[in-house]
Protein backbone atom coordinates (compact mmCIF):
# COMPACT_ATOMS: atom_id res chain seq x y z
CA UNK A 1 0.00 0.00 0.00
CA UNK A 2 1.27 3.69 -0.90
CA UNK A 3 1.87 5.98 1.19
CA UNK A 4 -0.64 8.52 -0.48
CA UNK A 5 -3.27 5.59 -0.24
CA UNK A 6 -2.58 5.60 3.06
CA UNK A 7 -2.79 9.31 3.94
CA UNK A 8 -5.64 9.49 2.20
CA UNK A 9 -7.29 6.63 4.16
CA UNK A 10 -6.31 8.35 7.20
CA UNK A 11 -8.00 11.64 6.40
CA UNK A 12 -10.79 10.10 5.25
CA UNK A 13 -11.59 8.32 9.09
CA UNK A 14 -11.15 11.56 10.29
CA UNK A 15 -13.95 13.01 7.90
CA UNK A 16 -16.13 10.67 8.98
CA UNK A 17 -15.89 11.49 12.86
CA UNK A 18 -16.32 15.49 12.01
CA UNK A 19 -19.56 14.23 9.97
CA UNK A 20 -20.96 12.78 13.11
CA UNK A 21 -20.31 9.49 13.31
CA UNK A 22 -19.79 7.82 16.67
CA UNK A 23 -17.75 5.14 15.08
CA UNK A 24 -16.30 4.27 11.51
CA UNK A 25 -13.60 1.68 10.44
CA UNK A 26 -12.00 1.63 6.80
CA UNK A 27 -10.67 -1.66 5.19
CA UNK A 28 -8.24 -2.00 2.99
CA UNK A 29 -7.60 -5.31 1.03
CA UNK A 30 -5.33 -6.37 -2.31
CA UNK A 31 -5.35 -9.98 -2.97
CA UNK A 32 -4.09 -11.42 -6.46
CA UNK A 33 -4.82 -14.87 -7.75
CA UNK A 34 -3.83 -17.33 -10.57
CA UNK A 35 -5.73 -20.50 -10.97
CA UNK A 36 -4.31 -22.57 -13.61
CA UNK A 37 -6.05 -25.83 -15.08
CA UNK A 38 -5.42 -28.75 -16.91
CA UNK A 39 -8.02 -31.20 -18.36
CA UNK A 40 -7.07 -34.57 -19.97
CA UNK A 41 -3.36 -33.79 -20.31
CA UNK A 42 -4.88 -30.69 -22.29
CA UNK A 43 -4.35 -27.22 -20.88
CA UNK A 44 -7.72 -25.51 -20.17
CA UNK A 45 -6.95 -22.45 -18.75
CA UNK A 46 -4.72 -19.78 -16.57
CA UNK A 47 -6.54 -17.09 -15.42
CA UNK A 48 -4.70 -14.34 -13.67
CA UNK A 49 -6.37 -11.85 -11.08
CA UNK A 50 -5.77 -8.00 -8.99
CA UNK A 51 -9.03 -7.78 -6.44
CA UNK A 52 -8.08 -4.04 -4.51
CA UNK A 53 -10.57 -1.78 -3.20
CA UNK A 54 -11.71 -0.15 0.48
CA UNK A 55 -14.29 -0.94 2.91
CA UNK A 56 -16.12 2.03 4.90
CA UNK A 57 -18.27 1.48 7.96
CA UNK A 58 -19.92 4.33 9.86
CA UNK A 59 -22.26 4.04 13.12
CA UNK A 60 -24.39 6.93 13.59
CA UNK A 61 -27.17 7.05 16.23
CA UNK A 62 -27.25 3.22 16.64
CA UNK A 63 -27.27 3.09 13.05
CA UNK A 64 -24.56 1.07 10.38
CA UNK A 65 -23.75 2.34 6.93
CA UNK A 66 -21.77 0.44 5.03
CA UNK A 67 -20.36 0.82 1.42
CA UNK A 68 -17.28 0.13 -0.48
CA UNK A 69 -15.76 1.13 -3.48
CA UNK A 70 -12.36 -0.27 -6.11
CA UNK A 71 -12.16 3.36 -7.23
CA UNK A 72 -8.80 4.45 -4.97
CA UNK A 73 -9.26 7.82 -6.03
CA UNK A 74 -9.83 10.93 -2.94
CA UNK A 75 -13.25 11.46 -5.32
CA UNK A 76 -13.68 7.71 -5.39
CA UNK A 77 -13.16 7.13 -1.44
CA UNK A 78 -14.86 10.57 -0.83
CA UNK A 79 -18.37 8.99 -2.60
CA UNK A 80 -18.44 5.69 -0.90
CA UNK A 81 -18.13 7.46 2.72
CA UNK A 82 -21.09 9.39 1.55
CA UNK A 83 -22.91 6.44 0.84
CA UNK A 84 -21.64 5.31 4.15
CA UNK A 85 -23.25 8.02 6.02
CA UNK A 86 -26.13 8.76 3.64
CA UNK A 87 -27.22 4.60 4.45
CA UNK A 88 -26.72 5.26 7.91
CA UNK A 89 -28.66 8.13 7.99
CA UNK A 90 -31.68 6.73 6.24
CA UNK A 91 -32.18 4.37 9.30
CA UNK A 92 -34.82 4.70 12.36
CA UNK A 93 -31.76 5.20 15.43
CA UNK A 94 -30.94 1.70 16.39
CA UNK A 95 -29.26 -0.10 19.21
CA UNK A 96 -26.68 -1.20 16.93
CA UNK A 97 -23.22 -0.63 18.82
CA UNK A 98 -19.81 -2.56 19.14
CA UNK A 99 -18.55 -3.94 21.91
CA UNK A 100 -15.19 -2.41 23.62
CA UNK A 101 -11.84 -4.54 22.70
CA UNK A 102 -8.10 -3.76 23.14
CA UNK A 103 -6.89 -1.44 20.78
CA UNK A 104 -4.64 -2.80 18.57
CA UNK A 105 -1.83 -1.68 16.63
CA UNK A 106 -0.10 -4.50 14.52
CA UNK A 107 1.67 -5.23 11.57
CA UNK A 108 1.59 -9.11 10.43
CA UNK A 109 2.86 -10.84 7.44
CA UNK A 110 3.40 -14.27 6.43
CA UNK A 111 6.88 -15.66 6.21
CA UNK A 112 7.74 -17.10 2.91
CA UNK A 113 10.32 -17.86 0.49
CA UNK A 114 9.55 -17.97 -2.37
CA UNK A 115 6.78 -15.24 -3.77
CA UNK A 116 3.93 -17.50 -5.97
CA UNK A 117 3.56 -14.46 -7.99
CA UNK A 118 7.35 -14.14 -8.58
CA UNK A 119 7.92 -17.26 -10.47
CA UNK A 120 7.28 -17.80 -14.33
CA UNK A 121 4.40 -18.86 -15.69
CA UNK A 122 6.03 -21.36 -17.67
CA UNK A 123 7.05 -23.33 -14.46
CA UNK A 124 3.70 -23.61 -12.46
CA UNK A 125 2.14 -24.59 -16.17
CA UNK A 126 4.58 -27.45 -16.45
CA UNK A 127 4.14 -28.46 -12.80
CA UNK A 128 0.19 -29.07 -13.50
CA UNK A 129 0.70 -30.62 -16.85
CA UNK A 130 3.04 -33.41 -15.22
CA UNK A 131 1.07 -33.98 -12.34
CA UNK A 132 -2.10 -34.28 -14.54
CA UNK A 133 -0.58 -36.59 -16.89
CA UNK A 134 1.10 -39.23 -13.99
CA UNK A 135 -2.55 -39.60 -13.01
CA UNK A 136 -3.49 -41.64 -16.20
CA UNK A 137 -2.35 -45.08 -14.62
CA UNK A 138 -4.76 -47.40 -16.08
CA UNK A 139 -7.18 -47.99 -18.76
CA UNK A 140 -9.61 -47.42 -16.17
CA UNK A 141 -8.95 -43.70 -16.03
CA UNK A 142 -11.73 -42.08 -17.86
CA UNK A 143 -10.99 -38.54 -16.75
CA UNK A 144 -8.74 -35.86 -14.76
CA UNK A 145 -8.66 -33.33 -13.78
CA UNK A 146 -5.86 -30.95 -12.23
CA UNK A 147 -5.63 -27.36 -10.39
CA UNK A 148 -2.98 -24.87 -9.44
CA UNK A 149 -4.00 -22.10 -6.80
CA UNK A 150 -2.03 -19.19 -5.71
CA UNK A 151 -3.31 -16.61 -3.68
CA UNK A 152 -2.10 -13.26 -2.04
CA UNK A 153 -4.03 -11.33 0.21
CA UNK A 154 -2.67 -8.01 2.04
CA UNK A 155 -5.86 -6.28 4.37
CA UNK A 156 -5.33 -2.89 5.84
CA UNK A 157 -7.48 -2.10 8.95
CA UNK A 158 -8.05 1.82 10.93
CA UNK A 159 -10.91 2.92 12.73
CA UNK A 160 -11.43 5.84 14.59
CA UNK A 161 -10.85 3.94 18.37
CA UNK A 162 -7.20 4.22 16.69
CA UNK A 163 -6.58 0.70 16.04
CA UNK A 164 -4.21 0.13 12.94
CA UNK A 165 -3.64 -3.48 11.43
CA UNK A 166 -2.01 -4.80 8.88
CA UNK A 167 -2.08 -8.61 7.91
CA UNK A 168 -0.12 -10.30 4.64
CA UNK A 169 -0.60 -14.18 3.72
CA UNK A 170 -0.14 -16.91 1.29
CA UNK A 171 -2.07 -19.76 0.71
CA UNK A 172 -0.93 -22.16 -2.58
CA UNK A 173 -1.92 -25.42 -3.27
CA UNK A 174 -2.79 -28.24 -5.78
CA UNK A 175 -6.58 -29.87 -6.70
CA UNK A 176 -6.83 -33.50 -8.29
CA UNK A 177 -10.24 -35.11 -9.74
CA UNK A 178 -9.45 -38.93 -11.03
CA UNK A 179 -12.51 -40.55 -12.46
CA UNK A 180 -12.45 -44.35 -12.80
CA UNK A 181 -14.76 -47.39 -14.23
CA UNK A 182 -14.44 -50.07 -13.45
CA UNK A 183 -17.23 -53.76 -14.62
CA UNK A 184 -19.87 -50.23 -15.78
CA UNK A 185 -19.26 -48.36 -11.98
CA UNK A 186 -18.04 -44.96 -12.38
CA UNK A 187 -16.05 -43.03 -9.20
CA UNK A 188 -15.06 -39.53 -8.57
CA UNK A 189 -12.42 -38.93 -6.14
CA UNK A 190 -11.50 -35.19 -5.66
CA UNK A 191 -8.58 -34.22 -3.37
CA UNK A 192 -6.25 -31.23 -2.71
CA UNK A 193 -3.53 -29.73 -0.77
CA UNK A 194 -3.14 -26.75 0.20
CA UNK A 195 -0.79 -24.35 2.74
CA UNK A 196 -0.49 -20.83 4.07
CA UNK A 197 2.92 -20.88 2.46
CA UNK A 198 5.05 -19.72 -0.64
CA UNK A 199 5.84 -21.38 -3.83
CA UNK A 200 8.73 -23.37 -1.77
CA UNK A 201 5.21 -25.73 -0.61
CA UNK A 202 4.40 -26.01 -4.20
CA UNK A 203 8.43 -27.39 -5.04
CA UNK A 204 8.52 -29.23 -2.09
CA UNK A 205 6.11 -31.59 -3.11
CA UNK A 206 6.17 -34.88 -5.53
CA UNK A 207 2.63 -33.37 -7.55
CA UNK A 208 2.78 -37.07 -9.61
CA UNK A 209 3.05 -39.24 -6.48
CA UNK A 210 0.16 -36.76 -5.26
CA UNK A 211 -2.50 -37.64 -8.55
CA UNK A 212 -1.44 -40.97 -9.63
CA UNK A 213 -2.38 -42.12 -5.84
CA UNK A 214 -5.62 -40.80 -6.34
CA UNK A 215 -5.89 -42.60 -9.47
CA UNK A 216 -5.63 -45.41 -7.83
CA UNK A 217 -7.70 -45.07 -4.94
CA UNK A 218 -10.37 -44.16 -7.55
CA UNK A 219 -10.02 -47.41 -8.98
CA UNK A 220 -10.19 -49.21 -5.88
CA UNK A 221 -13.25 -47.49 -4.63
CA UNK A 222 -14.92 -48.37 -8.42
CA UNK A 223 -14.03 -51.95 -7.29
CA UNK A 224 -15.83 -52.14 -4.16
CA UNK A 225 -19.08 -52.17 -2.82
CA UNK A 226 -21.45 -49.99 -1.15
CA UNK A 227 -21.56 -50.51 2.48
CA UNK A 228 -24.13 -52.15 4.40
CA UNK A 229 -26.69 -50.16 5.93
CA UNK A 230 -27.03 -49.72 9.46
CA UNK A 231 -25.24 -48.23 13.09
CA UNK A 232 -21.93 -48.74 13.71
CA UNK A 233 -18.77 -48.10 15.68
CA UNK A 234 -16.62 -46.13 13.45
CA UNK A 235 -13.30 -44.69 13.59
CA UNK A 236 -13.26 -41.46 11.57
CA UNK A 237 -10.53 -39.87 10.35
CA UNK A 238 -9.12 -35.99 10.90
CA UNK A 239 -10.05 -34.96 7.46
CA UNK A 240 -13.86 -35.94 8.32
CA UNK A 241 -13.78 -34.71 12.55
CA UNK A 242 -12.43 -31.38 11.20
CA UNK A 243 -15.65 -31.42 8.38
CA UNK A 244 -18.05 -32.70 10.98
CA UNK A 245 -16.88 -30.20 13.47
CA UNK A 246 -17.06 -27.11 11.26
CA UNK A 247 -20.27 -27.81 9.19
CA UNK A 248 -22.12 -29.24 12.00
CA UNK A 249 -20.99 -27.85 15.37
CA UNK A 250 -18.56 -24.36 14.16
CA UNK A 251 -21.45 -22.77 12.46
CA UNK A 252 -23.44 -23.72 15.48
CA UNK A 253 -21.30 -22.13 17.82
CA UNK A 254 -21.28 -18.78 16.13
CA UNK A 255 -22.35 -15.98 18.58
CA UNK A 256 -25.12 -14.56 15.65
CA UNK A 257 -26.63 -17.62 15.37
CA UNK A 258 -26.86 -17.80 18.61
CA UNK A 259 -28.91 -14.49 19.66
CA UNK A 260 -31.12 -15.10 16.68
CA UNK A 261 -32.45 -18.48 18.24
CA UNK A 262 -31.15 -20.55 15.31
CA UNK A 263 -28.77 -22.97 16.48
CA UNK A 264 -28.82 -26.32 18.54
CA UNK A 265 -26.57 -24.76 21.09
CA UNK A 266 -28.70 -21.95 22.35
CA UNK A 267 -29.09 -21.61 25.98
CA UNK A 268 -26.09 -24.76 26.24
CA UNK A 269 -23.36 -22.86 28.45
CA UNK A 270 -22.02 -24.44 30.74
CA UNK A 271 -24.03 -28.17 29.77
CA UNK A 272 -22.50 -31.05 28.89
CA UNK A 273 -22.20 -31.31 25.04
CA UNK A 274 -19.83 -33.81 23.95
CA UNK A 275 -18.38 -36.93 25.49
CA UNK A 276 -15.48 -35.76 28.81
CA UNK A 277 -12.72 -36.59 26.01
CA UNK A 278 -13.59 -33.69 23.74
CA UNK A 279 -11.99 -30.55 23.65
CA UNK A 280 -12.65 -28.01 20.62
CA UNK A 281 -11.07 -24.96 19.81
CA UNK A 282 -11.28 -22.05 17.12
CA UNK A 283 -8.09 -20.49 16.88
CA UNK A 284 -6.45 -18.02 14.09
CA UNK A 285 -2.78 -19.36 13.87
CA UNK A 286 -1.89 -23.12 13.67
CA UNK A 287 -0.08 -25.44 11.44
CA UNK A 288 -1.61 -26.89 8.52
CA UNK A 289 -4.33 -24.76 9.00
CA UNK A 290 -5.39 -20.45 7.31
CA UNK A 291 -3.07 -17.75 9.31
CA UNK A 292 -5.25 -15.72 10.68
CA UNK A 293 -3.44 -13.41 13.36
CA UNK A 294 -6.40 -10.84 13.41
CA UNK A 295 -9.49 -10.69 12.19
CA UNK A 296 -11.70 -8.09 9.97
CA UNK A 297 -12.16 -5.54 13.00
CA UNK A 298 -8.75 -5.32 14.10
CA UNK A 299 -9.73 -8.16 17.08
CA UNK A 300 -6.26 -10.19 17.91
CA UNK A 301 -7.55 -14.07 17.35
CA UNK A 302 -6.00 -16.05 19.72
CA UNK A 303 -7.32 -19.15 21.50
CA UNK A 304 -11.23 -19.68 22.20
CA UNK A 305 -12.05 -22.95 23.96
CA UNK A 306 -15.65 -23.71 22.50
CA UNK A 307 -15.65 -26.96 24.63
CA UNK A 308 -14.03 -28.31 27.38
CA UNK A 309 -13.99 -31.69 28.60
CA UNK A 310 -17.26 -32.07 26.90
CA UNK A 311 -18.27 -29.38 28.47
CA UNK A 312 -19.70 -25.95 26.95
CA UNK A 313 -17.56 -22.98 27.31
CA UNK A 314 -18.46 -20.10 25.31
CA UNK A 315 -19.39 -19.32 21.52
CA UNK A 316 -17.23 -17.29 18.66
CA UNK A 317 -18.32 -13.34 18.61
CA UNK A 318 -17.67 -10.58 16.26
CA UNK A 319 -18.02 -6.89 18.07
CA UNK A 320 -21.54 -6.87 17.36
CA UNK A 321 -22.57 -9.87 18.34
CA UNK A 322 -20.30 -9.90 21.64
CA UNK A 323 -22.20 -6.72 22.58
CA UNK A 324 -25.68 -8.42 22.10
CA UNK A 325 -24.75 -11.34 23.98
CA UNK A 326 -22.60 -9.63 26.58
CA UNK A 327 -19.80 -11.40 26.15
CA UNK A 328 -16.35 -10.47 24.61
CA UNK A 329 -14.72 -10.31 20.90
CA UNK A 330 -12.98 -13.23 19.95
CA UNK A 331 -11.76 -12.00 16.56
CA UNK A 332 -13.83 -13.72 14.61
CA UNK A 333 -15.03 -10.98 12.85
CA UNK A 334 -14.49 -12.25 8.93
CA UNK A 335 -15.34 -10.23 5.79
CA UNK A 336 -14.99 -12.23 2.45
CA UNK A 337 -13.25 -9.09 1.34
CA UNK A 338 -13.85 -5.37 1.11
CA UNK A 339 -16.79 -5.20 -0.52
CA UNK A 340 -18.38 -6.96 2.48
CA UNK A 341 -18.98 -6.43 5.94
CA UNK A 342 -17.37 -8.43 8.43
CA UNK A 343 -19.92 -11.20 10.40
CA UNK A 344 -18.70 -13.81 12.69
CA UNK A 345 -17.42 -16.82 10.92
CA UNK A 346 -14.76 -19.66 12.31
CA UNK A 347 -11.28 -19.07 11.58
CA UNK A 348 -9.14 -22.83 12.30
CA UNK A 349 -12.00 -25.00 14.25
CA UNK A 350 -10.46 -28.62 15.69
CA UNK A 351 -10.84 -30.88 18.54
CA UNK A 352 -7.89 -31.48 20.35
CA UNK A 353 -5.75 -34.41 20.40
CA UNK A 354 -5.99 -37.35 23.09
CA UNK A 355 -3.59 -40.14 23.99
CA UNK A 356 -4.98 -43.58 21.75
CA UNK A 357 -2.65 -44.83 18.53
CA UNK A 358 -4.63 -45.48 15.34
CA UNK A 359 -4.17 -49.18 15.99
CA UNK A 360 -5.83 -49.05 19.79
CA UNK A 361 -8.37 -47.20 18.36
CA UNK A 362 -9.43 -50.49 16.32
CA UNK A 363 -8.13 -52.83 18.04
CA UNK A 364 -11.19 -54.04 19.82
CA UNK A 365 -14.06 -53.52 16.89
CA UNK A 366 -15.88 -57.08 15.94
CA UNK A 367 -17.09 -54.97 12.98
CA UNK A 368 -17.17 -51.57 12.03
CA UNK A 369 -16.31 -49.09 9.22
CA UNK A 370 -12.67 -46.44 9.17
CA UNK A 371 -14.29 -43.34 7.81
CA UNK A 372 -11.84 -41.88 5.17
CA UNK A 373 -12.05 -37.93 3.71
CA UNK A 374 -9.97 -38.04 1.11
CA UNK A 375 -12.32 -38.22 -2.03
CA UNK A 376 -15.09 -36.54 0.34
CA UNK A 377 -17.79 -34.96 -1.96
CA UNK A 378 -19.54 -33.00 0.52
CA UNK A 379 -22.95 -33.06 2.18
CA UNK A 380 -25.65 -30.42 4.42
CA UNK A 381 -26.68 -29.54 8.43
CA UNK A 382 -29.35 -28.31 9.71
CA UNK A 383 -27.72 -25.92 12.31
CA UNK A 384 -31.08 -25.55 14.48
CA UNK A 385 -31.70 -29.03 14.58
CA UNK A 386 -28.25 -29.89 14.85
CA UNK A 387 -28.42 -32.80 12.10
CA UNK A 388 -25.86 -33.82 9.48
CA UNK A 389 -25.39 -36.03 6.44
CA UNK A 390 -21.72 -36.63 4.78
CA UNK A 391 -20.65 -38.29 1.67
CA UNK A 392 -17.14 -39.52 2.76
CA UNK A 393 -14.40 -40.72 1.11
CA UNK A 394 -13.37 -44.87 -0.03
CA UNK A 395 -13.38 -46.08 3.23
CA UNK A 396 -12.69 -49.75 5.13
CA UNK A 397 -14.53 -52.44 6.67
CA UNK A 398 -13.12 -52.81 10.47
CA UNK A 399 -13.20 -56.61 11.51
CA UNK A 400 -11.37 -58.05 14.23
CA UNK A 401 -9.67 -55.25 14.60
CA UNK A 402 -8.28 -55.03 11.46
CA UNK A 403 -8.78 -53.11 8.25
CA UNK A 404 -10.23 -55.40 5.76
CA UNK A 405 -11.79 -54.40 2.36
CA UNK A 406 -12.42 -51.05 0.79
CA UNK A 407 -16.06 -50.02 0.46
CA UNK A 408 -17.52 -46.86 -1.83
CA UNK A 409 -20.29 -44.58 -1.91
CA UNK A 410 -20.29 -44.25 1.93
CA UNK A 411 -22.71 -41.89 3.64
CA UNK A 412 -23.02 -40.62 7.21
CA UNK A 413 -25.73 -38.61 9.44
CA UNK A 414 -26.67 -38.20 12.66
CA UNK A 415 -27.28 -36.18 15.49
CA UNK A 416 -24.12 -33.59 16.21
CA UNK A 417 -24.36 -33.88 19.81
CA UNK A 418 -25.38 -37.35 19.90
CA UNK A 419 -21.98 -38.21 17.90
CA UNK A 420 -19.98 -35.90 20.00
CA UNK A 421 -21.15 -37.92 23.50
CA UNK A 422 -20.42 -41.33 22.13
CA UNK A 423 -17.13 -41.00 21.23
CA UNK A 424 -15.33 -42.93 23.59
CA UNK A 425 -11.31 -42.91 22.74
CA UNK A 426 -9.67 -39.89 21.26
CA UNK A 427 -6.73 -40.28 18.83
CA UNK A 428 -3.15 -38.64 19.99
CA UNK A 429 -2.70 -37.53 15.94
CA UNK A 430 -3.75 -33.96 14.71
CA UNK A 431 -4.09 -32.89 10.99
CA UNK A 432 -4.95 -29.35 10.03
CA UNK A 433 -6.43 -28.53 6.75
CA UNK A 434 -6.91 -25.76 4.71
CA UNK A 435 -7.74 -24.88 0.91
CA UNK A 436 -7.08 -22.56 -1.51
CA UNK A 437 -9.76 -23.83 -3.94
CA UNK A 438 -12.75 -22.61 -1.70
CA UNK A 439 -13.91 -22.25 1.73
CA UNK A 440 -16.67 -21.46 4.30
CA UNK A 441 -20.27 -19.74 2.97
CA UNK A 442 -22.37 -18.22 4.73
CA UNK A 443 -24.61 -14.94 3.93
CA UNK A 444 -23.24 -14.97 0.59
CA UNK A 445 -19.99 -14.85 1.50
CA UNK A 446 -17.18 -17.14 1.18
CA UNK A 447 -13.66 -17.30 3.48
CA UNK A 448 -10.89 -19.44 3.88
CA UNK A 449 -10.58 -21.45 6.85
CA UNK A 450 -8.79 -24.31 8.74
CA UNK A 451 -9.81 -27.78 10.23
CA UNK A 452 -9.19 -30.87 11.95
CA UNK A 453 -8.51 -33.10 14.42
CA UNK A 454 -7.21 -36.64 15.39
CA UNK A 455 -8.47 -39.87 14.91
CA UNK A 456 -11.72 -40.59 16.82
CA UNK A 457 -13.78 -43.56 17.73
CA UNK A 458 -17.39 -43.24 17.83
CA UNK A 459 -19.63 -46.26 18.92
CA UNK A 460 -22.78 -45.25 17.61
CA UNK A 461 -22.73 -43.68 13.77
CA UNK A 462 -25.38 -43.98 11.33
CA UNK A 463 -23.76 -45.41 7.92
CA UNK A 464 -25.68 -45.93 4.79
CA UNK A 465 -24.58 -46.25 0.80
CA UNK A 466 -25.57 -43.83 -2.28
Amino acid sequence: MSQEIWSELKELLEKAIKSGASYADIRYQRRDTEVITVENRMLKSYSSRRHSGVGIRVIMRGALGYASTSDLTQTGLERALNSAIKIAKSMKNGKLGLKETTINKSNVKLSVKVDPFDVPPEEKVSIVMEANKAAWIREEIKSTITRLGLTKDFRYFISSEGAEVSVETCLVGLGHDSVAMVNGVMERVPYSESMCAGFEFIRSKDWNSFTSSISELAIEAASSKTPPPGTYTVVVDPRIVGLLLHEAFGHASEGDLITSGESVLHGKIGKQVASELVTIIDEGVVEGGYFYPFDDEGVKKGKTIIVEDGILKGYIHDRISALQFGAQPTGNGRAQDFENQPIVRQTNYYMQPGDYGFDELIEDIDFGIYVRGKGATGGQVEVGMGTFTFGVGPSKIIKDGKLTETLRGVVISGMILETLKTIDAVGKDLMMRTSVFGGCGKMGQSVPVGFGGPHVRVRKMTVGGR
